[in-house]
């Protein structure tokens, strides 16, 4: 019974809300995933692996590059794939939508790759290239794939990386590439059948040969930047011609050995030679003295000839001076000019009488010849005739060049020409003689002229540096004149050949008094190519090429009696007065040579010492224009009493030790 007569009733829960609510997500829900297109969503959806954790039980193996790799088992895919339940997919589809509504709502999510700094990649670079050549160095038929590994480093943009991988690369090749060159492979023949080991090592060979192609044209691009050096001084340019120079002295016999060469003549067409160009120098100089074949040498020429004249022969002299290291010349036995050779009697086959031989002995004499013809190939001995025929094309090329820089009388050149052609006088053909000669005597007759046009050219040119000097080109010209009678038989015909070297007789004759007085007179030319050159006129002091020029005119090899009389006798008075304003060594190297020709022809000239035994009339002109005019039998030695009391020690004694040696 209720308190106050009031009647409770119990709440009942309203079922017909819950129903509503419930249809209204029911319907929602059909609604939004009558869009999804669960066909394709599920395809692309990744499967999960229940066996992805199984470990392998199978071997590693060795990849061509050298890297061990394990191999996995390869699954039934029954077995590797589980099929998830449609709930557990869309559970999954929804999550990946809830992530990509936080994505949207968070803005764009940009993860930023960790940054290396340079230092870091440099010494990364050197372990990788470390690993990389130490596998080619030890097993290189293995791990020939490395080359482009090598390579690759090479395309860096740090160029500390770059000269690292360019210095790897040349240390590898001089190491691993074999002492033959490698022939194309086309030329063995596609149908040809090898064993394994011979395939083998033709595939090695062929990737060899690939890599290293690659190698010279990178080195031959970087060669040709411009870049800027950097920490340690050194610049992808330089480093790269310190490559190509070292490969051209350590394996001139490898193929591509064009390119290389194409390389360094390039830096060397220039009128000034940096430092990149004297490694060239030396580098080519290197080549030349050690050649022993004859190819290379004859290449290189080629390549230098092409460019000097390309370029109008405005380079440096030191690259002019590089036909001085031509050892194969010296050797050489022929005679040529610019446009043909002689081979020596001694060298031509003789034609001999036709003998009869059966056929049997023929097969036999032609078997024995092909058996010593693989045998010769075998020993990779050098081919003489082909040598010799080497050596005449190169020696062709050198005296063109020669002839044509004489003919233009080219002033930075001309001391290197007629260096060379002293040096190689021996082999110039004898027809050629009466041609050298007069270009020679214009030279000296036309070098007031040339001097006064070099001077014009370099007021306007204010870069050019003229290097010209007239009194050493002169004495070049003479020793030059000279040599061409040295070492061949050129003396015993030079009626026949109408050679008159009286010209030059005359003209040092006269400018011994003026050579006297040359403020340069004891100074070398300085020589910026190599070190190398110590034996060459063209940097020598101008006081040993007058010595020399002395010793050719007054002391011949060839016929040391055939002087006459009034010529020593007139070169005598000469030099004793010009050797009282010569400086001290000077001063001693005439005494010197006046002591030599008192030893060999004392009675010609012992009448200058004697003033009882003048065999002269008249006056004594020592400033007369030729040998004869200068009476010189109507003079004395009178210089002598005052060279006795010379301030040097050595000019008295020579003095003494002159006068010890007339009769």
């Amino acid at each position: 019974m209720t308190t106050n007569g009031t009647k409770r009733r119990k709440l009942a829960h309203d079922a017909s809300d819950d129903e509503a609510q419930s249809r209204k997500a029911q319907k929602d829900f059909f609604k939004s995933a009558a869009s999804w297109d669960l066909e394709e969503d599920y395809e692309s959806r990744r499967r999960k692996s229940k066996k992805a954790n199984k470990e392998s039980t199978k071997l590693p193996i060795k990849t061509a590059d050298g890297r061990l790799e394990i191999l996995r088992e390869l699954e039934k895919e029954e077995d590797l794939v589980s099929v998830e339940s449609d709930t557990e997919w869309l559970e999954g589809r929804e999550d990946d939508a809830e992530s990509e509504d936080d994505e949207e709502e968070g803005g764009e999510v940009q993860e930023e790759a960790p940054t290396v700094s340079e230092a870091q990649q440099i010494r990364e670079a050197q372990e990788e290239l470390a690993k990389l050549a130490l596998a080619l160095n030890e097993n290189p038929e293995e791990h020939i794939g490395s080359l482009k590994s090598l390579a690759a480093f090479g395309e860096s943009k740090i160029p500390a990386i770059r000269m690292l991988a360019l210095m790897t690369q040349m240390s590898v090749y001089k190491d691993i590439i074999p002492g033959y060159r490698i022939r194309p492979q086309t030329e063995d023949g596609p149908a040809e059948k090898v064993s394994k080991e011979v395939r083998t090592m033709r595939q090695f060979e062929q990737a060899l040969v690939s890599g290293y192609q690659n190698y010279v044209k990178e080195l031959a691009r970087c060669a040709k930047e411009e870049s800027a050096p950097v920490k340690g001084g050194q610049s992808v340019a330089g480093i790269a011609v310190t490559c190509a120079c070292t490969l051209i002295a350590a394996v001139p016999h490898f193929n591509f050995r064009s390119d290389l060469l194409r390389t360094l003549v390039n830096k060397l067409s220039r009128k000034r030679i940096d430092s990149n160009g004297t490694k060239c120098l030396q580098a080519l100089e290197t080549l030349f003295r050690e050649d022993e074949d004859g190819k290379p040498t004859l290449e290189a020429v080629s390549l230098l000839s092409k460019m000097m004249k390309a370029r109008d022969y405005e380079v440096d002299e030191s690259v002019l001076n590089l036909f001085l290291s031509l050892r194969l010349l010296s050797e050489f036995a022929g005679k040529a000019s610019q446009d043909t050779v002689e081979r020596p009697e001694a060298n031509k086959m003789q034609k001999k009488k036709r003998e009869f031989r059966t056929k049997r002995q023929r097969k036999a004499i032609k078997e024995q010849k092909s058996l010593e013809k693989d045998m010769a190939a075998a020993d990779a001995l050098v081919d003489h005739e082909e040598r010799d025929r080497m050596q005449s094309e190169t020696l062709k090329l050198v005296f063109a060049t020669y002839f044509r820089i004489l003919k233009m009388r080219a002033p930075r050149l001309m001391g290197a020409v007629l260096e060379g052609l002293a040096k190689y006088a021996h082999l110039i053909n004898q027809d050629f003689f009466g041609d050298l000669l007069e270009a020679l005597k214009d030279l000296i007759r036309h070098s007031d002229d040339d001097a006064a046009a070099d001077l014009a050219a370099d007021h306007e040119d204010d870069d050019s540096v003229s290097v010209r000097n007239l009194t050493r080109e002169a004495l070049l010209c003479t020793v030059t004149a000279f040599a061409l009678l040295e070492g061949q038989d050129a003396h015993n015909s030079r009626n026949t050949l109408h050679l008159d070297l009286t010209f030059f007789t005359t003209h040092l004759f006269t400018s011994l008094l003026t050579l006297a007085v040359h403020p340069d007179l004891e100074l070398t030319k300085p020589n910026r190519s190599s070190a190398s050159s110590a034996s060459r006129i063209n940097v020598q002091t101008t006081t040993v090429l007058l010595i020399r020029s002395l010793i050719a005119i007054l002391l011949p090899p060839w016929n040391i009696r055939s002087v006459p009389p009034l010529r020593l006798a007139a070169f005598t008075k000469q030099l004793m007065t010009a050797a009282l304003q010569l400086p001290d060594k000077s001063c001693q190297a005439a005494l010197g040579l006046l002591n030599d020709i008192a030893a060999t022809h004392g009675k010609k000239i012992a009448s200058l010492w004697n003033t009882e035994e003048r065999k002269g009339d008249g006056r004594h002109n020592p400033l007369s224009d030729t040998v004869e005019g200068s009476n010189p039998f109507a003079a004395t030695v009178w210089e002598g009493e005052l060279l006795k009391k010379h301030f040097s020690p050595k000019v008295r004694e020579g003095v003494k030790l002159l006068e010890k040696s007339l009769p």
